[in-house]
């Protein structure tokens, strides 16, 4: 359905839009993600790891709002790819540290990449600077 027949009182309601532009984002980083063998969830925990270096399944899962039983199977697929490792924490051995192999960084190259694609695709409407404004309005909207 085209954006015109939708009536006018629900296009102009942001949170309408907004969801509309996240499922339609969704679909294409899906996409991008399978054409390429990776998953948005591998770049989220590959990015958080390269910013704030080796942590705990649970703290990666709570940066980047994933949950616990999705982080499990993530992990395990990130580790068998040879992109994390898992090594017992030397302050808390009940705990497992996640980090990042040279492999990991490279795949956070290409998933980043890919991503950057995507956005590039699903904002091609707007100038550079209007894209740049919506992201910072977006994080004042969820801040």
């Amino acid at each position: 359905m085209e954006l015109e027949e939708t009536p006018t009182r629900l296009r102009s309601k942001p949170s309408w839009l907004i969801n509309k532009a996240a499922a339609r984002g969704h679909r294409l980083i899906n996409d991008a993600m399978t054409a390429i063998g990776g998953r948005a969830y591998h770049f989220a925990i590959l990015a958080a790891l390269d910013e704030f270096g080796p942590d705990s399944q649970v703290r990666i899962g709570q940066r980047c709002g994933i949950d616990q039983s999705d982080m499990h199977t993530m992990l395990s697929e990130l580790t068998s790819q040879g992109h994390v490792a898992r090594a017992p924490d030397p302050s808390d051995r009940r705990r497992n540290l996640i980090t990042m192999t040279p492999s990991g960084k490279r795949r956070l190259t290409e998933l980043d990449a890919t991503l950057s694609a995507v956005q590039a695709d699903l904002l091609r409407a707007l100038p550079s600077t209007e894209r740049d404004r919506l992201a910072a309005l977006l994080v004042r909207v969820l801040g």
